[in-house]
């Protein structure tokens, strides 16, 4: 019978309305009583040998349903945490299970914005289920399995292109304290053109912040991507939810054969709740408050992200990293950088002196540059960073006076040199991007007696 058929038949119809009935509502349940309500987290009893760690179960308290996650298991019963940022639980009422999470992804959700349990939160209207549901731990490729990363992709940004350039598949971080321009970084990157798509998650932000995100960093770009959302307020279940959900998302896009661009800021505030939730389920603190669970979750989030297998896409995942006082060798942001094939580090001294995007290019790495450059190009980067590292470590001296002209040609050369190059690195969000960024430089760095010279 052909599916024109089958469609016609009200037989046939009939039998599809009871299958998606029994799909969103199973004609069984299997459940348990609340024992132990705490500000956080509650127990159930009557679970334990029917659940496993990552299910969910629904609480119903009057008339109200709530999600909530597994997230250990004894034998008197099982602890749940849930994904409201308030927990609405009495004891005795009954706690029913419902699965994993599961989401639709569809390329109808480019341009829309969802929760980190893939519910709209825009105001567009119900999201269209794609083909096929996906879990939000689904794990990544085989290792011999994976493409090879090789392509450079431009992104518009000077700077990156210029001394950590980034390529297709590849997965970067971007590691800065608080204020120094993280964000905005992000969002140029964002509206770079070398992509089919883009997943953004935003875990932990302010709740006035997204909007400006999505309309000014953003802007027409807003189109092509799909945004994730886990305001700060929002309960530690659903802010760690978010990246995997986002990451579900763009594997979906990957497998369909799709460029992709994954931005996920910020893992820190990821980490923030994975310690949140497994210190909730008993686990002891090891390394200034953070669990042993959490710097096994990282990799295995950050690896989902990469190049898929042969005939698929990309996942190029850019991933920024809340350093928490300005301490680059913090466990989490130490456990990041190991595991990622770069990081771009943002300075405060750097933004202080106006100077934006604020990328330190001395502490930054790409890991994969030598695939974006070639032979000319990366004797000129290396003669650039001797010139900006001489000038650096020399300021103090010319501040003071103690240097005199002609001393040193090679300092010479560099003070002549840097701080034109710095002038020339400058970039705002509403400036073009760079198409050729070697040939900005050459420009900006040609003799030009009419050409103003930088601070």
């Amino acid at each position: 019978m052909s599916a024109a058929a089958r469609t016609a038949n009200p037989l046939a119809r009939l039998a599809t309305t009871v299958g998606n009935l029994v799909t969103a509502e199973p004609l069984t349940a299997v459940g348990g009583s609340v024992v132990e309500v705490a500000p956080s987290y509650c127990r159930v009893a009557g679970l334990s040998r029917l659940v496993k760690l990552g299910e969910c179960v629904e609480l119903r308290s009057e008339g109200k349903t709530q999600l909530a996650e597994v997230v250990r298991i004894d034998a008197a019963g099982v602890t749940i945490k849930p994904f409201d940022a308030v927990l609405q639980a009495g004891l005795g009422e009954h706690a029913w299970r419902r699965g994993y999470v599961m989401i639709e992804p569809d390329a109808s959700w480019k341009g829309r914005t969802i929760n980190a349990l893939g519910h709209p939160i825009d105001g567009g209207g119900a999201l269209s289920p794609g083909p096929r549901a996906l879990s939000t731990e689904r794990e990544p490729p085989p290792p011999l399995s994976r493409q090879r990363v090789k392509a450079p992709i431009k992104t518009g940004v000077k700077v990156i292109d210029m001394f950590t350039p980034i390529c297709a598949g590849q997965r970067i971080g971007i590691f800065a304290g608080s204020g120094v321009g993280k964000s905005t970084l992000l969002a140029m990157l964002a509206r770079s053109k070398g992509f089919d798509t883009a997943v953004i998650a935003l875990v932990g932000e302010r709740g006035r912040e997204v909007r400006e995100f999505m309309e000014d960093a953003l802007g027409v770009e807003a189109r092509r991507a799909v945004t994730v959302v886990a305001t700060g307020d929002e309960s530690p279940m659903m802010r760690r939810l978010a990246p995997r959900t986002a990451l579900s998302i763009a594997e979906h896009f990957r497998d369909q054969g799709e460029s992709v661009l994954l931005i996920v800021d910020s893992v820190t505030r990821y980490a923030h709740a994975a310690r949140d939730v497994a210190l909730a389920a008993g686990e002891p603190p090891v390394a200034r408050g953070y669990t042993p669970s959490v710097f096994s979750d990282l990799p295995k989030l950050l690896e989902r992200a990469g190049p898929g297998a042969e005939g698929t896409g990309m996942i190029t995942g850019v991933f920024s990293v809340l350093v928490d006082g300005d301490d680059h060798n913090d466990p989490v942001a130490d456990n990041i950088r190991g595991t990622l094939d770069g990081h771009i580090v943002l300075d405060r001294a750097i933004a202080d002196a106006g100077r934006f995007p604020a990328v330190n290019v001395l502490g930054s790495i790409s890991r994969l540059a030598n695939m974006a450059w070639n032979k000319e190009q990366a004797q000129l980067i290396s003669r650039l960073k001797a010139m900006i590292a001489r000038f650096e470590e020399t300021r103090d001296l010319r501040l003071m006076g103690g240097y005199r002209a002609g001393s040193d040609p090679a300092l010479d050369r560099a003070i002549e040199i840097v701080p034109r190059l710095y002038e020339a690195m400058r970039q705002a969000p509403s400036d073009p991007q760079s198409q050729d960024v070697f040939q900005d430089i050459a420009r900006a760095l040609s003799p030009d007696p009419q050409r103003p010279q930088g601070r």
